[in-house]
């Protein structure tokens, strides 16, 4: 009985589940792993930051995809970068070649400092 529900559990403590009459499982109890979170404050700042356009809806588009919000996610890229980690997995980074095809991003980190902004044009009021 043991040996089975530690097979039907995965791992131990997962489910206990013997089998019943008829070889019928029956779920006695769901064990739920407890998680330890450290909770950190801070406090945060607005910033009226400027980016590139296509880049910043890569960005969106990411953070979407993660369900987070865009400022978590330049805090996550950021902190990975401060340690010299890097801050996508395999996943993430197919994802963000997806977004940069559909967005037609076609930057790399070479152009990073090449930038020139430009100056934008006036729209003429109607008469």
């Amino acid at each position: 009985m043991i040996s089975e529900r530690r097979r039907l559990a995965g791992w131990r403590g997962a489910v206990s589940a013997p089998i019943g009459r008829q070889g019928r499982r029956r779920l006695r109890a769901v064990l739920v792993p407890w998680y330890i979170v450290t909770v950190i404050e801070i406090e945060r700042a607005q910033t009226g930051v400027r980016m590139e356009k296509r880049i910043l809806k890569v960005l969106k588009g990411l953070a979407e995809i993660h369900d987070i919000t865009l400022g978590d996610l330049l805090e996550g890229i950021v902190l990975h970068a401060f340690e010299g980690k890097a801050p996508f997995g395999p996943e993430s980074l197919r994802k963000i070649a997806e977004l940069k095809k559909i967005y037609e991003l076609d930057l790399d980190a070479s152009a990073s400092h090449q930038f020139v902004e430009r100056k934008p044009t006036r729209k003429r009021a109607a008469r």
